[in-house]
């Protein structure tokens, strides 16, 4: 199974188009809004998440650019953890692709009725709450309650889900976990001999966000990554990496004290296009 790392920033990318912070203005290596590329046999791929920057980060890996054929495209099919706009705003790009199957839980996709209503003017796309990759086998683990400041619904969840894809023909297993409002039951299994985690590394401490007048953390739906190192020690076994990264969050720079404690935990900070093989 091949990963590439389209996005690892949180929403709005960093730097942020309207903010002058110190990370934002200090020349760090941009990101762009997280976004995850997977396949099978490197030929068909399917997008876990689909961010608003999803032309360009498609553009910039040659893998999923279009061709042979003039209308030809390796991209097969989108996977949502949720309905939050940074995650689905990317599929009015696509739109072009009338009838790119998306999947989502029932919740999301209940959600997501505005957009879907945009998206089917231009082609009947396919919505499923069936999760289908071919070569590769999906599990699917709700991990949050947390539904979108656009949606009004009271139904019940889940909102937020975390997806664990394997490939039977090597064995190799990626738990995908960009949004974590805690460390929620059944996820010490979930993770259990994957060989990679990308985990929610939006946030460094939990009152990161006072300096910039902004909600807590754990009310915006992502638990620090302060709180997860602790739990990352007591499994060594996977390779963590942290994606989802907001701008406020002071491990982007490498010669921080917060990068430097992250790396000694074991885990990393992966820049866009870095790419897996499991």
């Amino acid at each position: 199974m091949r990963v590439v790392l389209l996005g690892t920033a949180a929403g709005g990318g960093c730097p942020q188009w309207n903010c002058a912070c110190a990370l934002c203005t200090a020349g760090l290596e941009p990101r762009t809004q997280d976004c995850v590329a997977v396949s099978a046999d490197g030929a068909g791929w399917y997008l876990l998440n689909c961010s608003p920057d999803i032309r360009a980060q498609i553009l910039g890996t040659p893998a999923l650019r279009a061709g042979p054929g003039p209308r030809e495209t390796p991209v097969r099919g989108v996977l949502l953890t949720d309905a939050e706009l940074d995650h689905s705003l990317g599929l009015l790009m696509l739109r072009e692709g009338g009838g790119l199957p998306v999947s989502a839980p029932e919740t999301v996709l209940h959600g997501l009725s505005p957009l879907r209503a945009i998206l089917d003017g231009y082609g009947s796309s396919a919505w499923t709450s069936t999760f289908d990759v071919p070569g590769l086998r999906v599990s699917v683990l709700p991990v949050s309650d947390k539904k979108p400041k656009y949606v009004s619904s009271t139904q019940d969840g889940p909102w937020v889900v975390a997806y664990r894809i394997e490939d039977p023909a090597t064995g190799g297993v990626l738990v995908y976990a960009p949004c974590l409002k805690s460390w929620p039951p059944g996820f010490d299994a979930f993770v259990a001999d994957a060989n990679l985690v990308l985990l929610d590394g939006t946030f460094y401490a939990p009152d990161e966000m006072a300096g910039v007048g902004g909600p807590d953390q754990l009310a915006m739906g992502h638990l620090p990554i302060t709180t997860s190192l602790a739990r990352i020690a007591a499994h060594p076994g996977p390779r963590w990496a942290f994606t989802h990264i907001n701008n406020t969050n002071p491990a982007l720079d490498p010669a921080s004290p917060e990068h430097a404690a992250v790396r000694a935990s074991g885990a990393s900070l992966p820049p866009d296009g870095t790419e897996y093989t499991l």
